[in-house]
């Protein structure tokens, strides 16, 4: 009678509603669709890109500033690469975006920011740690606003040639002139600290600031067929005059680009003025300015950023 007695409750057991062991009619078990190749391959850049600002922070510890600097510079091309090749594969996916915006944090916020404390800011102490610290918060805070302003239905369309504020790989490039300085035989005197101090906030204001800066998103799209190996042969010479002298190439890069940003705030304006000079009258609305409509806002095409909000 035992047997027969089990058999009975299991089967009541099974019956049951609420029963884990019941199969519910009409349902099938939930299969995840496969993931096509192409929209992992621009994940992996940006996973290979958050391992060179990891490997950034361990050898700015470790006093290998030459190496660590390699490494941000490292991370800042392959964020370049990295929203490319998903617009080129058609692999954009919202999760690319995320983990693009955290690993630029990384790579562009903490990184730079503990190796100018590691190189002089520690000399200031806990100010030095301070200016480090509001760097890496900058670069958040900036990335945090992206996000924010991607779904603003009210941005023009040549918006999308601006960045709002200097972006989080050009802020990292652009902070660490001053150890780019020490590496060309500048000497080391008791005034860099103070002045790594004031030109780091400086830079991190930059990057919170809504200033409009040209993005070249635009730029490169297309290549006319008799400059193609031009082209080749420019981006072959870049690199390699890149690593033969970087010091020299990086330093007179980051003067270039500082002495650009008014242009880009000139060139908006100028877009900003075309656009209220060809609404008409009654539309207007009040209060408008013909160097800022209060409907415009500034728009940042992508972070180190790519295009969103599909990805990076």
């Amino acid at each position: 009678m035992a047997p027969r007695r089990s058999g009975v409750y299991v089967e009541a057991m099974t019956n049951t509603p609420i029963s884990p062991f019941r199969r519910r009619q009409g349902l099938r078990q939930r299969r995840f669709r496969a993931i096509p190749v192409r929209t992992l391959v621009p994940n992996l850049i940006t996973l290979l890109a958050l391992c060179a600002g990891l490997t950034a922070i361990r050898l700015a510890t470790e006093g290998k500033l030459e190496w660590a600097l390699g490494a941000i510079v490292f991370a800042a091309v392959l964020d370049g690469l990295d929203g490319r090749v998903a617009r080129l594969l058609k692999g954009t996916s919202r999760f690319g975006a995320e983990l693009d915006s955290l690993a630029d944090f990384v790579n562009f916020g903490v990184a730079p920011g503990l190796t100018l404390y590691f190189w002089s800011l520690h000399e200031l102490k806990s100010a030095g740690w301070i200016a480090a610290m509001i760097f890496a918060i900058a670069a958040g805070l900036r990335l945090a606003r992206f996000n924010v302003m991607i779904d603003d239905p009210n941005r023009p369309a040549w918006a999308a040639n601006f960045f709002v504020g200097m972006p989080a790989p050009a802020g990292a490039i652009t902070v660490l002139l001053p150890v780019y300085m020490h590496f060309l035989g500048v000497p080391q005197l008791a005034i860099i600290p103070p002045v790594t101090f004031v030109y780091t906030l400086a830079i991190a204001f930059l990057m919170v600031s809504r200033l409009p800066v040209c993005s070249g998103k635009k730029l490169g799209t297309r290549v006319p067929p008799d400059l193609v190996l031009l082209v080749f042969v420019g981006i072959v010479l870049f690199f390699a005059v890149l690593i033969s002298y970087p010091w020299e190439v990086l330093s007179i890069g980051t003067v270039l680009y500082l002495a650009s940003l008014p242009f880009g705030f000139l060139s908006y304006r100028e877009y900003a003025r075309r656009e209220a000079g060809a609404r008409p009258v009654d539309t207007v609305e009040p209060g408008a300015s013909p160097d800022r409509p209060p409907s415009v806002v500034p728009f940042e095409a992508g972070a180190g950023d790519s295009e969103r909000p599909t990805r990076h």
